[in-house]
């Protein structure tokens, strides 16, 4: 218990900890959508997306989240332009601008003086840098996405299992569509601080995806994606307190590596139930 409870006593620790709950409870209520709808890649194009505006409120020396929300803007509005304008389907646009983003992000943090801190700071994170600010925006944000969640369920809902059903019902699924990007860009433009822009897509996928495993409806997945985000953010930061490894990269891994191990417990279980079929039969 002193093992768990020790890198707890470090105030600094105590603000990464609750800064990664908070991370968890918005990333998964929004990467449950994410991945009920398939989008898991668009996601993670955001989230590589916003490194360009990030690098140049870093260079302006302005706040970051603005730059990052104002990359976000302009990928969905691009990848929106080209599925428009051309024949080029939406998964050609979105892997353009996945490189074509970052790319520039990256170069655009070399013409810094301090390249590789910029690098580390905005791809991978600072979890143990958070400020009394970050938690609040953190929580400000995630009471945001909680509400919009609750308001736009139905609507994000038919959305999921219908776009066209959606319409005939009068809910809007093009709004409701640009809406939940705009929720997916909140919780990444965010959560960069705490995980990174290039980690913050482990903990946006993989705890809604793990969830699905086990359970059948949305709010159940939503809960259960939640708890899973929040183990893995406990179990990162301790894991990374007693290793001497990067915060903001174990929680993810952690993350990760909790999909594959229920993956494994629902096979070997599913195994096991058939065999036992098959001998009763």
């Amino acid at each position: 218990m002193q093992w768990l409870l020790e890198p707890f006593q470090l105030e600094f620790m105590q603000r990464a900890l609750v800064a990664g709950l908070l991370v968890a409870v918005t990333t998964s209520l929004v990467g449950t959508w994410v991945v009920m709808r398939g989008l898991a890649f668009m996601g993670d194009a955001l989230a590589h997306g916003v490194v360009p505006g990030i690098a140049v409120a870093f260079l302006l020396d302005v706040n970051p989240m603005v730059g990052a929300a104002a990359a976000a803007v302009v990928m969905i509005a691009a990848i929106s332009l080209i599925h428009r304008t051309t024949k080029l389907s939406e998964d050609t646009a979105i892997g353009l601008l996945f490189v074509g983003m970052l790319a520039l992000g990256v170069i655009i943090i070399s013409r810094s003086g301090s390249f590789a801190v910029d690098v580390v700071a905005i791809l991978f994170g600072d979890v143990l840098g958070t400020t009394t600010g970050d938690l609040i925006l953190n929580g400000a944000v995630g009471i945001v996405v909680l509400v919009s969640v609750v308001v736009l369920y139905r609507p994000l809902l038919a959305l999921s299992f219908n776009e066209a059903k959606a319409e005939v019902l009068g809910l809007a699924p093009r709004w409701t569509h640009l809406v939940m990007l705009g929720l997916v860009t909140l919780a990444i433009v965010t959560s960069f601080r705490t995980v990174g822009a290039l980690l913050v897509f482990g903990l946006l996928v993989a705890p809604p995806a793990t969830a699905a495993l086990v359970t059948r409806r949305v709010p159940a997945m939503m809960v259960v994606a939640a708890v899973l985000g929040m183990l893995s953010v406990v179990a990162g930061l301790v894991v990374s307190f007693h290793l001497d490894t990067a915060g903001g990269a174990t929680m993810s891994f952690v993350a990760v590596a909790l999909f594959f191990v229920v993956l494994a417990v629902r096979t070997v279980a599913r195994t096991a139930s058939d065999q036992a079929a098959v001998t009763r039969t």
